[in-house]
């Protein structure tokens, strides 16, 4: 992250029930004309345009969640009949402070949302209990499986980072990742997906 450049203004991907956390990742097919306008613009400077979960519409909003995700494009390919399949990686959360009308899709002012864990001391003993929810709920899974996940949650000690990953990979309800990627404290975070997995 310290050697990206977020651009201020950003194209934006609204879609039904879709949330990307930042380190996660999303498959996409561009089909729509604006969306693959915004592809090519994209791809034509930063690679970066942001996801937000669609909602109701407003006088000042095109009908997206207060808070997305930044994603930067991974791969693309181009098909024959115009459209694109895409993988866009999760880098961060972004407020949409303002909407613009400068492009023929949904374009906005953004403010990002650093993922700072707070108190700092306590980042070790949260990563050890979210590893250990984590390894306790995937009992029942066969062991290449479970080996599987936990190389995954080993490749960071970082509490704020290992919370996204867990947050993609294991919720798939809606309104739960919606609620989770708003939710600006990792250690917030941290202490609900604990409870969930419990459960």
């Amino acid at each position: 992250m310290s050697a990206i450049t977020l651009p201020s203004k950003i194209g934006v991907m609204i879609l039904p029930d879709c949330t990307l956390f930042p380190h996660g990742g999303l498959p996409l097919h561009i089909f729509e004309d604006r969306y693959r306008q915004m592809l090519h613009d994209a791809i034509s400077n930063d690679a970066f345009f942001a996801i937000a979960r669609a909602q109701k519409p407003s006088k000042n909003n095109p009908g997206a969640a207060t808070i997305g995700t930044i994603g930067m494009i991974r791969a693309s390919h181009l098909k024959d009949d115009g459209t694109s399949d895409i993988l866009l990686h999760g880098i961060i959360r972004v407020r949409f402070t303002n909407w613009l009308n400068e492009k023929p899709y949904p374009y906005a002012e953004i403010e990002p949302i650093p993922a700072i864990f707070s108190p700092p001391e306590q980042a070790a003993g949260a990563t050890a209990t979210l590893r250990g929810f984590v390894e306790d709920a995937i009992q029942e899974l066969p062991d290449e499986l479970k080996s599987a996940v936990m190389e995954m949650l080993n490749r960071t000690d970082d509490p704020a980072i290992l919370a996204d990953i867990v947050s993609q990979q294991f919720f798939q309800d809606p309104d739960q990742r919606q609620m989770l990627l708003e939710e600006t404290s990792p250690a917030t975070r941290i202490s609900w997906i604990c409870r969930s997995l419990q459960t």
